[in-house]
Parts: C-alpha cells; sequence; structure tokens
C-alpha cells in the first residue's frame, strides 16, 4: 500500500502548504490506513474486545474460576453436588462429579486456544514456505509441490484427520517427536499438517503477481537471492492474506479439536484437565437425560470464539486490501 495525502485545514499539523488549493496536507502511512479501515468494521472491532476480555478471564484463571478444575463445589456431606443446574455457586451448574462447569469452560478454552494458536502459526509457516517456493521458481517445482497440494485437499477434512491420526499414531519412532495419540502436541502436529494447504495457495497466488513487479526485478538485477526476495518482498507483501489465513486456521484447528472430541479422540490434557472439545464430547449424554447445561455452555463459548475469530480475520481482510476504500480515515 502507498501512502496518501489528505486535506487539513489545521496548521499546526506540521504539513506543507498546498499554493493551489490553500490547503494543509499530511501522509497517512499503510498502517495507519490499515488501522482505520479496521476501525470502521465494527463486528471486528466488537469481536476484539471480547476476545481480550476472553482471554484475560482465562490467563487469570488463579482469580476468575471460582473452583479449580477437579474442585467440587461442595463437599458430599453437605448435600447433593452432582448434576445440578445453574445456581449461585454454581454458575453455570455442576457434572457427574460435582465440579463446576463454569470454572471448566475456562480451563477448557486455555487448552482449545493453545491448539488452535500453535496448530495456525505451524500451518501458516509450512504454507507459506511452500507457496512462496512454488511461485517464485515456477515449472517443475511448482506442478510437484501444487499436486501434492491437491492430493491434501482431495480427502475430506475429517476423514484425513482420523486416518491420519491412526497413521502417525502407528509409527512408534515418531513419538518422540509427536507425542502420543491424546496428547495435545500431537493434535498440533495433526492440524498443522492439514492446515498449511490453503495458505500455499494464497502466497502462491500473492507471489504469482508480485514476481513480474518492477521493484522485484530491480531487486533481482542488483543480486537479490530468491531467500531475499522471499522474506523481504513477497511474504510482507502478503501479510494481509497471510492474517486471514492464520484467523481461518485458529478457528479450524479449535472445531476440529471439539469434533475429534465428539467421536471419542480429543486430547487427554492430563491430570483431570479438560478442553472445549472435551466438555462438548460430554453434551450428547448429557442433553439426553435433561442435563442442558452441560451442552448449552460448551457450545456457547465454542460458537463465541469461532464468531469472533472469523469477524477479526474479516476486518483484518478489509484493513489490509488495498482496493478497499482507501484514504476513507474518519
Amino acid at each position: 500500500m502507498t501512502e496518501i495525502t489528505l486535506p487539513s485545514t489545521d496548521d499546526d499539523s506540521g504539513g506543507a502548504k498546498d499554493s493551489r488549493a490553500g490547503l494543509t496536507t499530511h501522509s497517512i502511512s499503510p498502517k495507519r490506513q490499515a488501522y482505520l479501515r479496521f476501525r470502521q468494521h465494527k463486528a471486528a472491532v466488537l469481536s476484539v474486545f471480547v476476545m481480550f476480555v476472553l482471554v484475560m478471564f482465562v490467563l487469570l484463571t488463579p482469580i476468575t474460576a471460582r473452583y479449580g478444575v477437579n474442585d467440587p463445589v461442595r463437599d458430599i456431606a453437605s448435600g447433593k453436588n452432582q448434576f445440578l443446574s445453574p445456581r449461585s455457586f454454581a454458575w453455570f451448574g455442576t457434572d457427574s462429579i460435582g465440579r463446576d462447569v463454569y470454572s471448566r469452560i475456562l480451563y477448557g478454552i486455555r487448552v482449545s486456544l493453545v491448539i488452535g494458536l500453535v496448530s495456525a502459526f505451524a500451518s501458516l509457516i509450512i504454507g507459506a514456505a511452500i507457496g512462496a517456493a512454488a511461485g517464485l521458481y515456477g515449472g517443475i517445482i511448482d506442478d510437484i509441490m501444487m499436486r501434492v497440494t491437491d492430493i491434501f485437499l482431495a480427502f475430506p477434512f475429517l476423514v484425513a484427520l482420523l486416518v491420519m491420526r491412526n497413521v502417525l499414531g502407528a509409527l512408534s519412532w515418531l513419538k518422540p517427536i509427536v507425542g502420543e495419540q491424546s496428547s495435545i502436541r500431537f493434535l498440533i502436529w495433526l492440524f498443522a499438517i492439514f492446515g498449511w494447504m490453503s495458505v500455499a495457495r494464497v502466497v502462491r497466488a500473492q507471489v504469482l503477481s508480485l514476481k513480474e513487479r518492477e521493484f522485484i526485478e530491480a531487486s533481482r538485477a542488483i543480486g537479490g537471492k530468491a531467500r531475499h526476495l522471499i522474506l523481504r518482498h513477497m511474504l510482507p507483501n502478503s501479510v494481509g492474506p497471510l492474517l486471514v489465513s492464520l484467523t481461518l486456521g485458529i478457528v479450524s484447528a479449535i472445531i476440529g479439536e471439539a469434533t475429534l472430541a465428539l467421536f471419542g479422540y480429543g486430547p487427554n490434557v492430563g491430570s483431570g484437565g479438560t478442553s472445549l472439545g472435551v466438555l462438548v464430547a460430554d453434551s450428547p449424554t448429557a442433553v439426553r437425560a435433561g442435563y442442558w447445561w452441560l451442552a448449552v455452555f460448551p457450545f456457547v463459548f465454542l460458537l463465541i470464539i469461532t464468531l469472533c475469530v472469523s469477524f477479526i480475520g474479516d476486518g483484518l481482510r478489509d484493513a489490509t486490501d488495498p482496493k478497499s476504500s482507501q484514504g476513507r480515515a474518519s
């Protein structure tokens, strides 16, 4: 994006006088333009605020959580504590062994966000490297990389996750790297392996549109190597699509973890810990038994997180798109 100038009537702004129009002008940097466009996306701004509050609650669980992740709301000798509906000492009710659902949701969100963020960043790195190399080198390298990408995309996402889960789990020599099948580390690897394809396609398209531009030719003319071109020019000019792909990857990983948990393949977070997926996995049985709160509250928070991250992605896309109403500063 290029800097633009806007007229201003403020003589103290430090701008230069336009001798023809008699107005003071000042420049707006690309970062400032992006910020102004993002601020105009009301849903994205609200989503940032909601996610900030939610993350603060999750980070401060020793304060915000009313009980420990495995602590019952009260001693069984003091009265029934199992399957209690929402009430003053258990805002979201309790589960089958008297644990506070509200507190467990906070601890569960922390695990789900870690899985989503780490796997999305890993997918971003893999996809950006493959897409940039394919677009810059072209030829047979591009053909091979894109055909591999097409093979990965040809499989339904859920089926591919389940198949690859069993394949990776059967390779004992990989366990020191990917961990046990029920571990958080294993799920992060799993989502990273199947999350890079869309990033690779986006980056490849960006590189193909950039590599014939004048500044790329100039960099090549003075001896710029492929690594320099990718890191200095290609990826910085693809930051908008990369940020959108990152948000989509976070949403996909969080929903994927919940889906795997529904099929009984969720993470074993250890020490009685939990995740949103583990909480969602218990919901079908709970609903059939009439314990609606065990399904409603985990699904509500899963919906809030996915919607907020999706809206933030939409806002970032609009903010970093140079074709979207540049200079509409307010």
